[in-house]
């Protein structure tokens, strides 16, 4: 899908690699699904040549020690990377990440050991401490990981890092996902050019509230690190947390950004003209990331951007705004290519926000035209035909106004198909 352009950003490629001082790099370690019952040397084989070789760890190295600030999942139950990361960038720094797929390395009793010895094989490889790295895990939740795979590959993995390995790492961390997701921009601050680009992992148990997805970002911004993590904190709110598939809110989401201040700029340590740039470009990636991952929900045929305004403030919006994109009823019709208005007032009226129903209004677009269906909380004439040809492309905007105020949000969603039960009625084969 088309990258959405914000505020003249500019696109370069790279993904993790675009800003100077960042190589990165994927392999296949030989990872796989883990049943409880398998003994010690079942679990130590390598997956057998004849099986297909999915890159399934991935590594990311800064040549210089980065200012890194992250998010997590508000899940309850927290994949064991989560806590070795929290305690690892308590200071405010890092310089490596490695990330695994197939496991989620999650409700498991040895889980933090595992997690810890993937930082110590990464800091080994790259002559670090295992201080200095994050790392992250997703795939099956309740099932042992197999620790040998990835301390046996991980010297092999640090000398396969370059500038070009961003396609080898991001094809590393998928797990469901059916295309890759990067993002890069360049920006000015200071007279100096500045990129900053992520990558992301995410298709199915998705909600807002971190949703479920890796995220990684690096910059050769230079930025304080208790800004950094105001602007990741800010932005997140806005784009991944306003990212439903399913309803599901995972284990193991994280998003982290390493800064490495290649860039030459000065230093970024107060609110200003600089940090609103910064925060810019931080929303213009992650905006595109979030809009991806809802594009290649799980099964997903269409991405559905909900725009609601008109609201009292904000926060208003955003509720109605993700009510309409989290409803079943309303991501089946969308995938009938059914103009079921009556489902986006349904979601709108059990919003848990105050406004007037009564004065509710609803559009359906494309790249095919508009068309209102709606209009003071009671139907309009419209045609079918019209309708059906404007939700028969791949991006649908729902436009829901709910009175005359100035708040306003958007959120993003996607259709809900067959195929989505099919793939998670057997996730774990």
């Amino acid at each position: 899908m088309d990258k959405k352009p914000f505020k003249g950003f500019a696109f370069v490629d790279g993904g993790v690699c675009a800003a100077e001082g960042f190589i990165s790099g994927g392999i296949c370690c030989g990872l796989k699904h883990q049943a409880l019952t398998e003994s010690a040397e079942e679990t130590a084989k390598a997956v057998p040549d004849t099986a297909p070789k999915k890159n399934d760890l991935a590594m990311i190295y800064a040549e210089v020690p980065c200012t890194a600030a992250a998010m997590y999942t508000t899940n309850k139950v927290q994949g064991a990377p989560i806590a070795v990361t929290k305690a690892h960038i308590e200071d405010g720094k890092a310089q490596a990440v490695i990330v695994n797929s197939v496991n989620a390395n999650t409700c498991n009793a040895d889980g933090v050991q595992k997690a810890e010895m993937m930082c110590k094989a990464a800091a080994d490889a790259l002559g670090l401490r295992p201080e200095d790295v994050i790392v992250a895990s997703t795939g099956v939740i309740g099932q042992p990981l197999p620790i040998e795979p990835i301390v046996n590959a991980a010297p092999a993995l640090a000398k396969s890092l370059s500038r070009e390995g961003n396609t080898a790492a991001v094809n590393a961390i998928m797990t469901t996902d059916t295309v890759p997701k990067e993002v890069a921009v360049s920006f000015e601050i200071g007279g100096k050019t500045c990129k900053l680009g992520g990558m992301l992992k995410g298709s199915g148990m998705i909600h807002p509230n971190m949703a479920t997805t890796l995220t990684f970002l690096t910059t050769d911004c230079a930025i304080g690190a208790a800004l950094l993590k105001q602007a990741l904190r800010e932005v997140v709110f806005v784009t991944l947390n306003r990212v439903s598939v399913d309803g599901d809110t995972s284990t193991n989401d994280m998003v982290c950004v390493l800064a490495n201040g290649k860039a030459g700029n000065a230093p970024i340590e107060a609110e200003g003209e600089d940090y609103e740039t910064f925060k810019d470009a931080l929303y213009a990636v992650l905006m595109n990331l979030a809009r991806m991952m809802a594009r290649d929900g799980e099964g997903a045929t269409k991405l559905i951007e909900c725009l609601c305004d008109g609201a009292e403030d904000d926060r208003t919006a955003e509720i109605v705004a993700k009510s309409v994109i989290t409803s079943s009823l309303f991501k089946a019709a969308i995938f009938g290519e059914d103009a079921n208005w009556g489902r986006v007032l349904c979601a709108v009226g059990y919003a848990p926000a105050d406004f007037d129903i009564h004065r509710v209004g609803v559009t359906l677009g494309s790249k095919k035209g508009t068309i209102e269906v709606c209009r003071n909380g009671a139907g309009v004439p419209f045609s079918e035909e019209t309708a059906k040809e404007i939700l028969g492309e791949e991006e649908i905007l729902v436009h829901v106004t709910i009175g005359t105020g100035a708040g306003s949000a958007v959120a993003w969603g996607c259709d809900l198909t067959y195929d989505y039960v099919r793939i998670n009625g057997d996730y774990r084969s």
